[in-house]
């Protein structure tokens, strides 16, 4: 059995290795996938990622945010260190904050066609205002399309203290 369950992780590159090349520019080529073991169930996998950065487009002045990567997976989910290094790409990447949240979602709908999937930055303030942009995907003519029309007509509905974070 474990034989078989090590068979589908073959093809990953990146987990485990320690001699990790660190890209210094956007790369969503380093994003690998594995095969899901409960493709019958639906569930949420979330990804916290408190330290993303990125370059404003304008000032070459870093962006700091928090991102959050929720999606239900159908055959292929996203391996973890993959998605670590390509966040990390982002690093020298100058696009404004709602551009980098789309960019992400649809990179991971293209690598993964999961059932669901929603990406929000939330942004440190720059000039005293916070950008929290969100972006969903479920995939059309299912129940998942009508779940991201929910999700998205109720996102935020009870918005958060800004913290200054």
């Amino acid at each position: 059995m474990a034989g078989r369950d090590n068979e589908n992780l073959k093809d990953l590159t990146l987990l485990g290795s320690q001699g990790v090349h660190y890209p210094t520019t956007y790369t969503p080529s380093v994003l690998e996938t594995f095969e899901n073991k409960h493709p019958g169930n639906d569930y949420f996998v979330k990804f916290n990622c408190p330290e993303f950065t990125s370059l404003c487009p304008i000032t070459n002045q870093p962006d700091f945010a928090k991102i959050y990567i929720s999606y239900v997976p159908d055959e292929l989910m996203v391996e973890s260190k993959s998605l670590k290094l390509y966040l990390f790409s982002f690093r020298n990447h100058g696009d404004f904050h709602e551009d980098c949240i789309n960019i992400i979602m649809k990179d991971l709908v293209k690598l993964m066609n999961p059932r669901y999937i929603e990406v929000w930055g939330k942004f440190t303030p720059r000039g005293g205002i916070s950008i929290d942009p969100y972006a969903n995907y479920g995939r059309p003519g299912t129940k998942y399309e009508e779940m991201a029309n929910f999700r998205l007509m109720n996102h935020d509905l009870n918005p958060e203290d800004i913290d200054n974070r």
